[in-house]
């Protein structure tokens, strides 16, 4: 399970520097559907086609697919916070260019230098507010992902509202925004240092990570899945023929149902159904939405409920295919995630512009008929890769013990299970100890690494691995000098902590564990140890080290715990 990280302050006692960066991702976030309520009126003002129009997804999305190469490689070499304000700069130039234009050519070129902007800044947000924040890893985690969640919903919402004063509304807004933004980050976030030189990214990197099956099932995946998510997203505001308010409020609606299901639902379904068989069907609801909305094309109350709900789905996609990605891939996360952003970006790149095309010189439903269709074949991508997108295998850490030391076990005895995590886990495996010697069998102790899925578009690891990796290690020493037989594992886990204790207790079952010993729940973790004792396969002890000793052992009992108590104080300062 994952540190607890102790708070100095509440959750909204957070320095200036973090509200700067979390006000700007909420702007930045906005990006993504910004532009849907306008699309109509730049269309009758620049005199422009549907599918020039379209052009401005397109160019927006390539460009931030193809930065998304370039965005970790130059923050590794200029540091966090020169890349944010190079990002940021970007933005602010290119939006307010655009709403100076008059030709929908130029705005198109625009949002591509606009995409690139975007690329930067949201490749260095997330590690500036975990490292600025107070409160520890996962507060900072929560703030950013209600940003994330902020900027998808409010994005059309905005745009609604400015566009009805006028289209160039929305980007010189963005403009606005963003200059706020700029000038508090500057003002507010201390320099940050570019990382070590072992510790940069190549822009090759990513691009020889497509060689695995695994990043590259999932890559492909999510080019068939995004032709469709973005067909829905550029076109329908054509056949709508709503106005700019309404169609604001339209897909606001859509934005807060993709946050709410990508937040709370989609880890749900994933635990209930599993990752490839939950986004299995979230992807063939989205087939059945766009078949829909092809057929009822002429009824504009079907296509308003079909967008609506087309963010409940959209919401499971993102966050169950970003957990499949970052559980197969055989490569470090950033990484995994630059390779999978390129080839996803790429391909709701292309799909507007056809779209576009199609309704003008095919027909109205045209566009919807085949995101339908490439979904469909994603879906069947899925299936053909389902061998590769399964999780990676746990790092172990075993410990080479004396065998002299090795007290004898007793042949029935079944193993039991430590749960390590939170700041009591030393004191929590020192008094396991007599129990370990009651049981007469050897002791496991697991560490899950915890990574949040944030809103389906990033993750975050709420542990580092070296934290996780000493933990762990404190832990299995403290139990080999009492001359318990013991080894270590290390697990990792995507999603919610309801996933921690899911990794748990699978390992307990596999290991045929007996018992599983827990301690004391932190504020971040609360209802595994609930999970763990209504799901695990055997007994369930839950340690609390304010409580004091079990029962001594032996003579050394009291010392054991004093040492893991002088230990436990001592990583916890310095991390």
């Amino acid at each position: 399970m994952t540190a607890d990280g102790t708070a100095t302050g509440g959750f909204f006692s957070q320095p200036r520097a973090v509200w700067a960066v979390a006000f700007a991702a909420v702007v930045s976030f906005m990006g993504l559907g910004l532009v849907d309520p306008i699309l109509p009126a730049i269309a009758t003002n620049l005199h422009a086609s549907p599918s020039q129009v379209e052009l401005l997804f397109t160019s927006y999305f390539a460009f931030t697919g193809i930065s998304m190469l370039v965005s970790s490689v130059v923050a590794s070499r200029i540091g966090a916070k020169r890349t944010l304000l190079a990002g940021l700069v970007l933005i602010i130039a290119f939006s307010a260019a655009a709403g100076a234009s008059n030709s929908i050519g130029a705005i198109v070129g625009l949002r591509a230098g606009w995409g690139l902007g975007n690329a930067l800044f949201i490749a260095t947000a997330l590690s500036v507010i975990v490292g600025s924040a107070s409160g520890g890893v996962a507060g900072a985690v929560v703030l950013y992902e209600a940003a994330l969640g902020l900027g998808i919903s409010l994005g059309p919402l905005l745009g609604g509202e400015l566009g009805a004063i006028s289209w160039r509304g929305p980007f010189f807004g963005v403009a606005v925004l963003m200059s706020i933004g700029f000038v508090a980050i500057v003002m507010f976030l201390e320099r940050t240092p570019p990382p070590p030189k072992h510790e940069r990214m190549s822009i090759a990197d990513p691009l020889r990570a497509l060689r695995h099956r695994a990043t590259r099932g999932s890559g492909l995946t999510a080019i068939f899945y995004n032709f469709g998510f973005f067909t829905l997203l550029a076109y329908t505001p054509f056949p709508l023929h709503l106005s700019i308010h309404q169609l604001g409020y339209t897909f606001t609606a859509w934005g807060l149902l993709l946050a709410i299901f990508a937040v709370f639902v989609a880890p749900r379904v994933g635990r209930r159904y599993g990752d490839i068989r939950g986004l299995g069907g979230a992807l063939a609801a989205i087939v059945a939405i766009l078949l829909v909305m092809a057929v009822l094309h002429a009824s504009q109350t079907a296509l308003i409920v079909c967008v609506i709900a087309s963010g409940a789905f959209l919401g499971i996609t993102n966050t169950l295919m970003t957990q499949v990605v970052m559980e197969s891939a055989p490569v470090p996360r950033p990484i995994a995630s630059s390779a999978y952003s390129f080839l996803r970006f790429c391909g709701g790149a292309i799909a507007p512009f056809v779209a576009g095309k199609l309704g003008e010189h095919v027909s109205v439903q045209a566009p919807f008929y085949l995101g339908a269709g490439m979904t469909a074949i994603g879906i069947g991508v899925l299936w053909l890769y389902r061998g590769a997108l399964r999780p990676v295998g746990a790092t172990v850490i075993p410990l080479r013990i004396p065998a002299s030391r090795v007290p004898p076990t007793t042949a029935e005895a079944t193993p039991m299970v430590v749960a390590a995590g939170g700041p009591t886990s030393r004191e929590v495996s020192a008094l396991a100890v007599p129990l370990a010697r009651a049981r007469g069998g050897a002791v496991h102790v697991l560490h899950v690494i915890e990574t949040d899925v944030l809103a389906g578009e990033d993750t975050a690891d709420l542990e580092s691995l070296a934290h996780a990796r000493e933990l762990l290690e404190v832990c299995i020493a403290t139990l080999s000098e009492a001359d318990v037989p013991v080894t270590g594992e290390l697990l990792h886990s995507y999603g919610t902590h309801t996933d921690v204790a899911a990794e748990i207790v699978q390992r307990a079952i596999d290991l045929g564990a007996g018992a599983i010993v827990l301690g004391p729940e932190s504020r971040h973790a609360v209802g595994v140890n609930a999970y763990i004792a209504a799901h695990a396969p055997g007994h369930v002890i839950v340690i609390d080290p304010a409580a004091g000793a079990l029962g001594r052992s032996s003579a050394d009992a009291p010392v054991q715990l004093h040492n893991a108590l002088a230990a436990g104080r001592a990583l916890n300062e310095a991390h």
